[in-house]
């Protein structure tokens, strides 16, 4: 869910500034930072399910699960990045929404999968979310261009 947050800020950002050295530069901040804060979150939020449970049957690494949650937001992170350092911006615009929209509906039939749920409603319910936090951002940055 954060990534498909994250992808629509990113777009809606560089729809509004014209500098690719600047947005290439703000999108890295972006997911370095909201990487640590997705793993600190898993961190915080794993570690009280260890303190709630009395059973002592929660015994899984809670800096594990941190470091795994803080790498794959990176990696997925730098799928829409990537097409901004090789191409010209509105040719790179387009193919990370393209490139990130597969993302998301990959890893939304892969949770299905894994989970034994529907995953094509599970992939479709992700790109659908993705496709709504990406129209906001870009509407957002359209109309505040600087």
């Amino acid at each position: 869910m954060g990534l498909c947050l994250q992808q629509g800020w990113w777009w809606g950002f560089s729809a509004g500034v014209s500098q690719k050295e600047i947005v290439v530069l703000a999108a890295f901040v972006a997911v370095a930072v909201e990487a640590t804060s997705m793993a600190a979150g898993q961190y915080s939020s794993e570690k009280a399910v260890h303190q709630m449970d009395k059973t002592g049957k929660h015994t899984d690494s809670l800096i594990l699960g941190a470091l795994i949650m803080f790498f794959s937001y990176l990696l997925a992170g730098l799928i829409p990045i990537v097409p901004v350092i090789l191409f010209n911006q509105s040719d790179a615009r387009i193919l990370s929404i393209i490139f990130a929209f597969i993302g998301l509906f990959l890893v939304g039939y892969i949770k299905g999968k894994v989970v034994e749920h529907k995953p094509l409603r599970s992939a479709i319910e992700l790109f659908i979310i993705g496709a709504v936090a990406t129209s906001i951002g870009l509407l957002v940055g359209y109309f505040l261009k600087v």
